[in-house]
């Protein structure tokens, strides 16, 4: 799921580099022979210009807004609480949080199965599980479970409670609990959900990659736009 994302992000990060040069170098100098040829300039182009003049202007303050806006997510987002809001939206989060659900149920079913198989106890199997989820809504969904287990709850009787996996995913694993079957049980989910997950990563990087361009090609072409359509008008005139 990270590697899937590192397109994506990586993009966003050039396109913005790109629109600030743009605006920061290539809209003023352009800008420059407009006002000297006194000719009364198209719409776009007025707002390009008014939004490179802007973006010089405020250049620092929105350098600062960002490089504090980014730190102040990281230290929050390391808090417990942060962390744990933050995994929250996640997973609330149109496809990515249908994504991140999907990877945290075949992360618990996969670990909890090997650990089961294995002969750790069941208790000692959630704390583990738990642990190595690398979401805190889930973390805790499973701490919760171990919790009411050690009560002598079942262990889909919690997970229902929480709401945190799937209706179908609480069903089979309560089925493997009552058939004594419960690592067999783990391992068919697990099977499942990693492909799901695979082809839920390869929708989702098909669906960003064009995405991505149409946007970067949108932002670029309009800058270029306004820049041309002046000089387009002049030929025009002349012609």
């Amino acid at each position: 799921v990270k590697g899937a994302m590192k397109y994506p992000i990586t993009v966003l990060i050039v396109s913005v580099t790109i629109t600030i040069f743009l605006l920061t170098s290539v809209i003023p100098s352009f800008a420059k022979m407009f006002t000297s040829m006194g000719k009364d300039l198209p719409a776009l182009t007025k707002f390009m210009v008014a939004l490179s003049d802007d973006t010089i202007k405020h250049l620092p303050k929105i350098l600062g807004g960002i490089a504090g806006f980014t730190v102040s997510f990281i230290v929050i987002k390391r808090t417990d609480k942060g962390g744990y809001y933050w995994d929250a939206i996640l997973l609330k989060m149109p496809i990515i949080g249908e994504l991140l659900r999907k990877a945290a149920v075949a992360k618990f079913t996969r670990t909890m199965g090997t650990l089961i198989s294995s002969g750790v106890p069941i208790l000692d199997a959630l704390e583990i599980v738990a642990k190595t989820a690398g979401n805190r809504v889930i973390e805790a969904a499973i701490l919760y479970t171990r919790d009411r287990i050690s009560e002598g709850k079942s262990i889909a009787q919690p997970l229902t409670e929480k709401g945190v996996f799937p209706k179908m995913v609480v069903q089979m694993v309560s089925v493997g609990e009552s058939t004594g079957a419960m690592d067999i049980m783990l391992g068919k989910i697990a099977e499942f959900y990693e492909d799901e997950v695979d082809e839920a990563v390869d929708g989702l990087t098909s669906m960003i990659e064009p995405l991505i361009m149409i946007v970067l090609g949108g932002i670029i072409g309009t800058v270029l736009l306004s820049m041309y359509m002046p000089i387009f008008s002049m030929a025009d005139g002349v012609g």
